[in-house]
């Protein structure tokens, strides 16, 4: 069984079909008992930073989630999700993230030139690093996934599993140990993302 997170902030129903396409079990669940229960956990994500860590918490589902991380649970964050991996978050003020990976979230304003839209929307090719990650078992280098973010994680470099060129390279995806992220949205990336959620459901 794979638990979708909702605690009031996420892409939660295509997430779910997405899943269910691949003829994967999954609950979306408010109830910390379902996190203990699951074989996987996936954190989705959607807005602000300040408010989301303030909902996860609020929800009673942030201990319970770290707690599985520790026992070693695969554990998946997506979009701001993963963000909330992170150890903090500057958008709009400073936020204790997560503490499962290393590294903050950043603006990436003043990283990419000038010119560049924010936020950064569309599809971009994953360029993977020499970390190969699970999750690209079944994708190659160069696969195109889809992104909407204006922040990014950074301060990470040693947990970083592939970036995208966006007038500079921003981390597309980060892992420590049985913890995951993607910045990319897999279930907004067609076939490249199916492969990516099914290989994460084989960790």
């Amino acid at each position: 069984m794979i638990t979708i997170i909702d605690y009031g902030v996420g892409n939660l129903f295509s997430l779910s079909s997405s899943l269910s396409y691949l003829g994967l079990e999954n609950k979306v669940s408010r109830d910390p008992e379902d996190l203990r229960k699951a074989d996987h956990i996936i954190l989705p994500g959607v807005g602000a930073y300040g408010d989301a860590i303030a909902k996860l918490r609020g929800s009673g589902m942030a201990e319970p989630l770290l707690d599985e991380a520790k026992a070693g649970k695969p554990i998946m964050g997506i979009c701001l999700g993963m963000q909330l991996l992170f150890d903090k978050s500057y958008e709009y003020g400073e936020h204790c993230g997560l503490g499962l990976i290393d590294g903050n979230v950043r603006p990436i304003e003043g990283v990419i030139p000038d010119g560049f839209k924010i936020p950064h929307i569309g599809w971009n090719s994953l360029k993977f690093t020499d970390k190969k990650s699970k999750l690209f078992k079944y994708i190659n280098d160069g696969n195109y996934v889809y992104f909407v973010h204006s922040y990014y994680a950074a301060d990470c470099d040693k947990s970083v599993t592939a970036y995208a060129e966006y007038g500079a390279n921003l981390t597309a995806s980060a892992e420590n140990g049985n913890v995951f992220g993607c910045q990319f949205h897999p279930e907004k990336s067609g076939e490249t993302g199916l492969k990516i959620l099914k290989a994460f459901c084989e960790v």
